[in-house]
C-alpha cells in the first residue's frame, strides 16, 4: 500500500531520471507472497487501518467499502509476476501495468491475484494480449519473479517502496520506505550530478 501511496512521487522520479539519461529498473520485492490462506477478520482489520494511514498520509485514492473480502487470499505474487513478465516483453510497459494494478486493487477493489484481470490490465498497459499470457504463465517468469525477491532478500531490504542508485556496480540508498517527493528529488539530483562528473 505504501508503493501505490508513493506512486505519485516514484512518476515524478522516474521522470528526473529518465531525463538525464538514467537506465531504469523495476524489481518487485514480493512483500507478500506463498501463504494461501484467506485473510483473517483481524488481518483484514489490520490491513485496512494501514491502508487508511496510508491514504491519510499521502492522498492518493482508496477503495475500503468491500475491500479484501471474505475468503481473500492476499498474495502479491501473480501481481509481481505481471510486472516481471511485463519488464521481459517491454521494460516501459512495465511501469505503466504496475500502475494499473494498483489502481485496480486500492481503488477498484479488484482481485489482481487473477490472471484474467492481470491479463486485461496488460492489453491496456500496451502488451499483447497473448504474447503476455503466455511469458505470465511460463517457468521463465515464475523463476525471474523468485530472483527479484531473492535479490531483495539477499540485500536486506525489507521496507517499501525502497529506491536505490546504481554508479560502478555500487549501490546507494536513496530511501527504504516512503518520503516526500522534495528532499528524493533533491537526493536524486546530487547523485545524478556526481555521475555526470565522474
Amino acid at each position: 500500500s505504501w508503493c501505490w501511496g508513493f506512486s505519485p512521487i516514484a512518476q515524478a522520479l522516474v521522470e528526473q531520471a529518465q531525463a538525464a539519461g538514467v537506465e531504469l529498473h523495476l524489481v518487485v520485492g514480493g512483500l507478500r507472497t506463498g501463504n494461501g490462506a484467506a485473510l483473517e477478520p483481524a488481518a483484514r482489520r489490520y490491513i485496512l487501518e494501514h491502508w487508511q494511514a496510508v491514504a491519510n498520509a499521502t492522498g492518493q485514492p482508496f477503495t475500503f467499502e468491500g475491500a479484501l473480502p471474505d475468503g481473500f487470499v492476499y498474495d502479491c505474487e501473480p501481481a509481481c509476476r505481471a510486472v516481471v513478465a511485463a519488464r521481459s516483453l517491454a521494460p516501459d510497459c512495465a511501469w505503466a501495468l504496475l500502475k494499473l494494478i494498483q489502481q485496480a486493487f486500492y481503488v477498484q477493489g479488484r482481485d489482481v491475484t487473477q490472471a484474467s484481470v492481470l491479463v486485461e490490465l496488460a492489453e491496456r498497459a500496451g502488451l499483447p494480449r497473448i504474447e503476455f499470457a503466455a511469458a505470465f504463465d511460463s517457468a521463465e517468469q515464475y523463476g525471474a519473479t523468485a530472483a527479484d525477491f531473492t535479490w531483495v532478500q539477499d540485500l536486506g531490504i525489507a521496507g517499501f517502496p525502497t529506491l536505490l542508485a546504481e554508479r560502478n556496480g555500487q549501490l546507494a540508498l536513496l530511501t527504504n520506505g516512503y518520503q516526500s517527493l522534495e528532499p528524493l528529488s533533491d537526493l536524486l539530483g546530487r547523485w545524478l550530478e556526481r555521475a555526470a562528473s565522474v
